[in-house]
């Protein structure tokens, strides 16, 4: 008799294949854990880089906005205006960039042995939004110095988060799928994530685009193909009821968000089945 053999094969149906996702939860957990625990393994300070770094960005992005006078809003301080963005902001770039490179990170892992490969880029996205949260505690602590009330609008603000992490899975999972076939990529992430800093309402408000004269509309639409606008001018809402203007570019700016993410899970799945072939 031959010896008994259990054959694991990929389901490429959709419905089979979100079965697998959920059967292969306890491997996504494995992965975001293990990548919590190397991210800070062996550094002195350990998790408060997860506070560190933001502040250092916060205090140099809101020193930009005052050398080049940006737009604050009513009785907003700017640091809180640009503390309500620039957390987002490093929310995406974290969460992109490790989600873009996250296959042939794992390049061992994918070649042994079969498993959705959706996993690795959503375990990476899920470890940058554990530091979102708990980069949050710098904003909470800076309202309280200036006892800023954020009003109701708070209770919000998990719609701004969400769209975040649509954004940020979305371009990571098309960037990711392209990586492992075409390794030009690992050079194109960094000058994606340091152009998209430049032109995402960071520093400045998106007034002081849409509010402006001496902006021309087909530049006020370009700017709002930026999916992170909505992102943050959603941030600056919930947050502060500032620096936001609801108009058609906000909307198109969310709409862009969306579709980011069904073309990242299309594109992803389609080039899936090669990945162990070509990694």
């Amino acid at each position: 008799m031959s010896p008994h053999r259990t054959v694991i094969e990929a389901h490429q149906s959709g419905q089979r294949y979100w079965r697998d996702i959920w059967s292969y939860r306890g491997l996504f957990w494995f992965l975001a854990w293990r990548d919590i625990l190397v991210r800070y393994k062996q550094t002195t300070i350990g998790v408060a880089w997860a506070l560190v770094r933001p502040l250092l960005t916060l205090g140099a992005m809101a020193l930009i906005g005052w050398l080049f006078g940006t737009t604050v809003p009513g009785n907003v301080p700017r640091l809180l205006l640009v503390g309500a963005a620039t957390l987002p902001w490093m929310f995406f770039s974290s969460a992109f960039s490790e989600a873009s490179g996250s296959l042939v990170a794992n390049s061992n892992l994918l070649t042994k042995v079969y498993f959705p490969r959706l996993i690795v880029p959503v375990s990476a996205v899920i470890v940058c939004a554990i530091d979102l949260l708990i980069s949050l505690a710098i904003l909470a602590a800076l309202m309280l110095a200036y006892r800023f009330n954020p009003g109701w609008r708070v209770v919000l603000l998990p719609l701004p988060m969400l769209l975040a992490l649509i954004t940020a899975l979305g371009s990571g999972l098309y960037i990711a799928a392209l990586n492992v076939r075409f390794r030009d990529f690992r050079y194109v992430i960094p000058f994606i994530v340091q152009f998209g800093l430049y032109i995402s309402p960071v520093a400045f408000s998106s007034i002081d685009i849409y509010a402006n004269p001496r902006v021309p509309e087909w530049a006020q639409w370009l700017y709002s193909l930026n999916p992170m606008v909505a992102v943050i001018d959603g941030f600056r809402w919930c947050l502060l009821g500032g620096g936001v203007v609801f108009n058609t570019g906000f909307y198109v700016s969310t709409a862009i968000s969306v579709l980011m993410l069904l073309l990242g899970v299309r594109t992803f799945r389609r080039m899936e089945r090669s990945f162990a072939d070509v990694i």
